[in-house]
């Protein structure tokens, strides 16, 4: 049996090179007595995955040189040897990194129950990414009925499922977006009450525009400017989610807020959301918005690109912004 992996070969400076990686094969040694092989059929594409090629102090260890670039994957178990915690034929949800197969003992990984065309969204809306929409944007964004919610990076995986979230629970949400494509799909799909298309339009006049009345909860996702622009809308007890900062992963050097001051006058709140710090509660989470799914009330999008050696023009995607939903690479033809 061969794998093939995506090896991290160097630390990358600014937007990673294609010789950022080494795909390479291997020869699979025998099981051994507890072990299964998994198959990964899909592997999750997410911008958190070029913080961890760096070296610095985060929140998670950085990949080491060497080794198998991280993802989260969607795989399934092909051959056992032994007693097992999983049995062959089984589809699981986990962290099986960029490569074809894996030789695991099950740690990191638990069974999906899901038909074979519907596998994807346990990498989208019942993965990471809604696990983190859910929590970040009900737990550390605390909405209640009413609030008026702004949210960047609106047509992405986690923004759009957090927009989405927020009506259920009767917010006026509005989403920033880049390009008229994202901005019709949020408004007219996924029924936010706005959108604003930062490639094209003034975004402090057009978040006045759309929140006249300024905003109780800003989600961003993007970082730079935008999140600085917001900052200047914040109303009295407002709550900002720091999720990620997109615009800023590839920067040698950060661009923090000018405006922070808005958080004193306006005796707001600005916090950082990790989703592992929820782990413990995922199970509630994936049973709601299940539940949600159901009942039509969220639309889960997953954008699928092909082949494991075109992972680097997928993982592009993420910054360029050519993708709309959940970004997933298919490796099992």
């Amino acid at each position: 049996m061969i794998n093939r992996k995506l090896i991290l070969s160097k630390r990358p400076i600014g937007i990673p090179k294609e010789d950022t990686w080494n795909l390479v094969e291997e020869e699979l040694p025998d099981l051994k007595e507890g072990e299964i092989l998994i198959e990964n059929h899909y592997v999750s594409l997410d911008p958190a995955m070029r913080g961890w090629m760096n070296e610095t102090r985060s929140y998670i260890k950085p990949i080491a040189i060497g080794d198998v670039m991280r993802a989260g994957t969607i795989g399934k178990v092909v051959d056992v040897k032994g007693k097992t915690i999983f049995k062959k034929g089984d589809f699981l949800s986990g962290w099986g990194g960029v490569q074809t197969h894996l030789i695991s003992r099950g740690e990191g990984h638990y069974p999906i129950h899901a038909k074979k065309n519907n596998l994807p969204i346990y990498i989208g809306s019942l993965g990471m990414p809604g696990m983190t929409a859910y929590f970040g944007i009900l737990e550390v964004g605390r909405i209640k009925k009413g609030d008026v919610v702004l949210i960047s990076g609106a047509a992405g995986a986690v923004g759009s499922l957090v927009g989405q979230i927020a009506k259920i629970k009767g917010c006026k949400v509005i989403g920033i977006v880049g390009g008229e494509k994202k901005a019709d799909y949020i408004v007219n799909e996924l029924g936010f009450d706005g959108a604003i298309d930062y490639k094209k339009e003034n975004v402090v006049k057009d978040i006045k525009r759309e929140c006249p009345d300024g905003i109780d909860v800003y989600f961003d996702n993007v970082g730079g400017k935008i999140l600085d622009n917001a900052l200047i809308f914040l109303r009295m007890n407002a709550r900002v989610v720091i999720c990620g900062a997109i615009s800023q992963y590839n920067n040698v050097k950060v661009e923090g807020p000018n405006n922070y001051l808005s958080l004193l006058v306006n005796r707001a709140t600005m916090k950082g959301m990790v989703v592992f710090d929820y782990a413990h509660k995922y199970k509630d989470a994936m049973k709601e918005i299940s539940k949600w799914i159901d009942q039509g009330k969220i639309i889960s999008k997953e954008d699928i690109y092909y082949g494991i050696e075109n992972f680097y023009q997928t993982f592009l995607r993420l910054f360029s912004g050519e993708k709309l939903g959940k970004l997933v690479l298919k490796i099992k033809k």
